[in-house]
């Protein structure tokens, strides 16, 4: 967090500061550990083990926050009779379809019961139990290559600072994610969060360093294949035929998401306008469907095969910042036309030049403007919309991202405005009516943060808040989460005033969906009966004299609902939602140690073995993930697991502060080039040795897909592990060069497959 993340880091050393433990749990000893108060140095790909250890320290040693489990989990909840786990199967949870490659989920759901004594064997948290019994510390020391006496120093720390008096607070980066279980890696931090009573309460929580200023408003108001704005799940081809299989197929009973509807309609609304009407299914039948895979890596592979034939690359360089560099740039070759908006000639938009008379796409380069010459919002790791002005005008040809996308679609319009053709009605009534300033004809990003923020449509009436939306058609809102951040016709997002004091969380900097809470679920910041779990972590309470909840930040929960309401026998809707329930977008209010749905590769994480491990894995016979995808193709080789005597290394990529991911708003720039000049391999003075390295020369690192070459430097900051009777050696590879810019290198994601 420090090396990528020094902004954020800052509060972090405020905290160190104010005497909190700082523990920092990655392969290399970096700027973050050298403040760090315990480094733990891990295999890369091992962190379902290192956190299962936590959580079994966490139950053996009875040191969960029992009230808050009890109460505002799923762990008293039955599981049903059918459902086995990965203790039984070895490896393998109940409903594996082996022909299939996926999970039938019948065997995963909850009966209806409740045990909160804990102790049913059939309990969510019996199967908790039972389920990481297997990850002992020497499991950690043998798979993860943390020794047993660091991993109780941590186990300690952590639950010793978790309770009614204390929290923990769990960062991830991005990296996380990056893995063929990376949503378990997540869903297994959760669980150990939600044991010891720290989601939803001050100090507690997880928090995702995203990787980009916006990453976060990316996928609110998605570049996702999946999602629509607010994630409302994009339709499927074959099973949403119409707006009311739709609505069945993804509005709840129970919880939030039984408001499904309003969120739909009214996007719908903004989007097509007068056309979208009830008697036509609000012309639900204009979006696109979603017929497969349509996420990056499969529509790269689509474009080797001939079957893209345009793209557009912007705010990217995936030459360089994505797997496969080398299956990247051959997608582009088969193009016939490609767009690429950025600040200077990346790699992306400069690849034919290899090869110039056998590559036939023809490229159109469009110079975009930086954030300092352009309006518009950040959404940042903490869900905070902050708005920034333009500071000076782009120079020459730049223009903004919403500039080119306008015009565009203006263009678009125009041209297909006599069309007959039912294929174009959806363009020909898309609501594209913001106004322009200047004589470049900038689009008024204030318009389209307005309609993100949603308004009445008789008065055109800005809207205060998403309870305000309907689905009777009298709303449009191009995204529900982010209603309120024009409230009242003021842009919120731009505010500037600091808080101070006790109530620093209501300051009036910027504005954070949804409805400006800085904490979700906040709700469980207070027992079950309203009070505050301590007078220290104070947070949000019910005021029994006011007949409402209050506190130091916008209570997430519904504002009139005592603790003591309990929902009538056939609830439906917000009606279902306890007084005591306060993970209000699951339809039992409860948060999930136990995911009956919603995940592809099991209702609990398990561990397995990277793709290309190292290692057998030592807790099933299951080596990878059985849910994975492959894609098997000659131009995506593969090496074979822990068997193959060619590739016997770790590598692991990462970020300099120096550089900013695949380098172009950096490797143009003299300062940072001459900061860090040079792609470079960190390796161990062990596997210096045993390779003949030295420090300062080269090396060749090679995988099945590519080999690159690196400057040597030779540290102590990558250190041996010593794990199964043998020594496993990790290589650090930062990703930032490649072959344009002032300083160049070979690209590290060169040598990453597809998986």
């Amino acid at each position: 967090m420090a090396e990528c993340h020094p902004v954020g880091f800052r509060f972090v050393m405020q905290a160190k500061l104010r005497g909190a433990t700082i523990i920092h749990v990655d392969p290399r000893f970096t700027r973050t550990s050298a403040v760090a108060d315990i480094h733990a140095p891990i295999r890369a790909g091992s962190d379902i083990v290192f956190l299962g250890g936590l959580i079994r320290y966490t139950i053996e040693n009875d040191l969960y926050f029992r009230e808050y489990v009890v109460n505002y989990t799923n762990a008293a909840s039955i599981v049903d009779d059918a459902y086995r786990d990965t203790e039984d199967l070895d490896g393998l949870f109940s409903g594996w379809d082996e022909e299939r490659r996926q999970y039938d989920k019948s065997s995963w759901k909850l009966n209806g019961r409740r045990d909160l004594t804990l102790a049913d064997p059939r309990s969510v948290f019996q199967i908790l139990r039972r389920h990481f019994a297997r990850y002992t510390p020497e499991q950690v020391e043998e798979v993860c290559g943390i020794p047993r006496a660091l991993f109780h120093r941590i186990a300690r720390a952590i639950t010793e600072n978790s309770g009614r008096e204390r929290t923990t607070a769990f960062c991830y980066s991005v990296g996380w994610t990056q893995h063929t279980v990376g949503a378990q890696y997540i869903r297994t931090a959760a669980i150990l969060q939600l044991l010891l009573g720290n989601m939803g309460r001050p100090g507690g929580g997880i928090l995702a360093l995203r990787g980009h200023a916006s990453i976060q408003g990316s996928t609110d108001i998605p570049t996702l294949y999946d999602l629509l704005p607010g994630y409302l799940p994009t339709p499927r081809a074959g099973m949403d035929t119409s707006f009311e299989a739709y609505l069945s197929r993804n509005q709840l009973a129970t919880g939030w998401w039984s408001e499904f509807s309003k969120y739909a309609v009214s996007l719908l609304k903004a989007w097509f306008g007068e056309a979208a009407r009830a008697e036509n299914g609000w012309h639900f039948d204009w979006l696109p469907l979603v017929t497969g895979d349509h996420s990056h890596m499969s529509t790269v592979c689509d474009m080797a095969d001939g079957k893209v034939r345009g793209y557009f690359v912007m705010g990217e360089n995936p030459v360089v910042g994505s797997p496969h560099g080398g299956l990247q740039r051959k997608g582009l070759e088969k193009l016939e036309w490609l767009v690429v908006r950025d600040f200077v000639q990346i790699e992306t938009a400069e690849f034919w030049k290899e090869s110039p008379e056998s590559i036939g796409t023809e490229v159109f380069f469009f110079p975009a403007a930086a954030h300092t010459e352009k309006s518009g919002t950040f959404t940042n790791t903490q869900r905070l919309l902050q708005w920034h002005h333009t500071a000076v005008q782009p120079q020459g040809d730049c223009r903004s991202e919403l500039h080119f996308v306008w015009h565009l679609g203006r263009r678009l319009k125009q041209l297909y405005e006599s069309s007959t053709g039912s294929r174009d009605l959806p363009l020909r009534h898309l609501t594209w009516n913001y106004p322009v300033r200047g004589p470049r004809e900038e689009p008024d990003a204030e318009a389209v943060l307005k309609e993100i923020n949603g308004y009445s449509i008789a008065d055109g009436r800005v809207l205060d808040k998403f309870t305000d939306l309907t689905d009777d058609g009298s709303t449009a809102c191009g995204c529900w989460i982010y209603t309120g951040c024009y409230a009242g016709g003021v842009n919120q997002t731009a505010r500037r005033k600091p808080a101070s004091g006790q109530n620093w969380v209501a300051s009036e900097w910027g504005w954070a969906w949804p409805a400006n809470r800085r904490l979700l679920y906040n709700r469980a910041s207070a027992d079950p009966g309203g009070v505050p779990w301590s007078e220290r972590k104070k947070y949000v309470w019910w005021n029994e004299d006011k007949q409402m909840w209050e506190g130091f930040d916008t209570p997430d929960f519904l504002f009139t609902r005592p603790p003591s309401y309990r929902p009538p026998m056939g609830a439906r809707g917000l009606d279902a939602i306890a007084g005591d329930d306060p993970f209000i977008m699951k339809p039992d209010g409860k948060g999930w140690l136990f995911a009956p749905t919603g995940l592809e590769d099991g209702p609990l994480p398990t561990h397995y073995e990277p793709f290309e491990g190292v290692l057998p894995n030592a807790l099933s016979a299951r080596q990878s993930n059985p849910a994975r995808k492959e894609w098997d193709r000659a131009d995506n080789p593969y090496h074979k697991p822990f068997a193959d005597a060619r590739f016997p290394y770790v590598v692991t990529t990462y970020r300099l502060t120096e550089h900013h991911t695949a380098g172009g708003m950096s490797r143009w720039l003299s300062w940072l080039a001459e900061l860090q000049p040079e792609m470079f391999c960190e390796v161990s003075p062990e596997l210096a040795a045993e390779r003949a390295l030295a420090h300062g020369g080269w090396a060749t690192i090679r995988t099945a897909r590519a080999e690159i070459e690196a400057r040597v430097l030779v540290t102590r900051r990558l250190r041996p592990l010593r794990m199964k009777g043998r020594t496993v050696h990790q290589i650090g590879l930062p990703y930032h060069w490649a072959a344009k810019g002032l300083v160049r290198g070979d690209s590290a994601n060169d040598l990453i497959s597809f998986v």
